[in-house]
């Protein structure tokens, strides 16, 4: 097989579709949509309005607009109770760039039987891109009143102050630690964090992130983030001389009744060890490197006092041979050249790893989750 074949394997098994800022619902088959309304209509109605819609869909796709409301107005005159319908309408002038017209469409589907936490989220981001950062916050803080552990929303609310980096990093925080399963405040908070002098912390949350969101552009970009920071985080400056500097926050509380040392000195000394006999940054060495400060990691029994989902994931990986491939997978748009010419040798071991890791993920819910406070 190819270099282009594998990664047609990779795509077709670890397909995840990236779910886009502006969410659509996509219409049910025409049996389920049509039953989840009241019976105040006939079937044929039901199934008229579906008919409609589905219809509609396809010219929005399209971009004809105007021609997709008038059908989906025809739809919700059929189907009242149906909020899908409005909710496609809304979708449809945020297409237009209508933001005010489809604030009101939302603001009656926030109502309706059936909307959720996503529907809060198209509101805020309606009110958000006309340019109302007030209306936006309230709209996504009263999803929260009904959806308090809606990741969705916490992602938006922090994107409305992304003119302040540390009150948007508190709201994607919060959100990766009531939604764990949700990839997007992953996302932001590993290129946060992998650009300020705690890099520590987005190397965590940017694989996290990666075995959320398997294959996007997203996973791309974060991919060749990781690589980049270890590269630029571990300098070679002589043959004897190296040095690790993925965080600035080295403080030892000596006052504290039981002084810990800080999470990323634990950290940092693991990699100093593992550098030790390398001379340079490759998706071969960093394997070898993930490899020893795993090791390391357990040796010393820091998993004891400071749990971490992703150092027992490495460690699983380590235990059935599978480190080497998921090391390659996780960093390989930083070395593209290097990732070919590997592929090219371990054509098997690596299809096999990705038949593997499709149907064992990352384990990640409520209470297997990364969250940096927890440090």
């Amino acid at each position: 097989m190819t270099n282009t074949g594998i990664m047609y394997l990779v795509n077709c098994i670890l397909y995840i579709n990236n779910r886009l800022k502006m969410k659509r619902f996509i219409l049910l088959t025409g049996l389920v949509l049509i039953g989840i309304s009241g019976f105040c209509q006939t079937k044929s109605e039901k199934q008229e309005a579906y008919n409609k819609a589905k219809q509609a869909v396809e010219l929005m796709d399209n971009g004809n607009y105007d021609m997709s409301i008038q059908l989906l107005e025809e739809a919700t005159k059929l189907d009242p109770t149906n909020f899908i319908y409005p909710y496609e309408i809304g979708y449809a002038l945020i297409l237009k760039k209508k933001y005010k017209k489809a604030t009101k469409y939302f603001e009656k589907v926030v109502k309706m039987e059936g909307s959720d936490d996503q529907s809060y989220q198209m509101l805020g981001n309606a009110y958000s891109m006309g340019g109302n950062k007030e209306k936006a916050i309230d709209a996504y803080n009263r999803g929260l009143k009904k959806y308090p552990n809606s990741g969705r929303l916490y992602l938006e609310i922090g994107n409305v102050h992304q003119d302040d980096w540390n009150k948007a990093l508190e709201y994607y925080e919060k959100g990766v630690q009531v939604d764990p399963t949700y990839p997007s405040n992953y996302y932001w908070l590993a290129k946060i964090f992998c650009n300020s002098t705690e890099e520590i912390w987005g190397m965590f949350y940017g694989e996290m992130f990666m075995n959320i969101e398997r294959n996007s552009k997203r996973t791309e970009e974060i991919s060749q983030l990781l690589f980049d920071t270890y590269k630029s985080e571990i300098q070679f400056t002589s043959d004897t001389t190296k040095s690790v500097s993925f965080s600035q926050n080295n403080v030892i509380d000596i006052t504290a009744k039981k002084p810990t040392l800080p999470y990323s000195m634990i950290y940092e000394t693991g990699l100093m060890i593992a550098v030790s006999d390398v001379n340079s940054i490759t998706l071969k060495t960093l394997h070898k490197i993930r490899s020893q400060h795993t090791n390391f990691y357990f040796d010393q029994k820091f998993n004891d006092s400071y749990p971490n989902v992703v150092f027992d994931w490495h460690k699983t990986l380590i235990q059935k041979e599978m480190f080497e491939c998921y090391n390659y997978w996780l960093m390989m748009k930083g070395a593209p050249d290097e990732f070919d010419e590997w592929i090219g040798t371990n054509q098997e071991k690596f299809e096999s790893f990705i038949n593997w890791f499709s149907e064992n993920p990352m384990p990640i819910d409520n209470e297997k989750s990364f969250h940096r406070l927890n440090f």
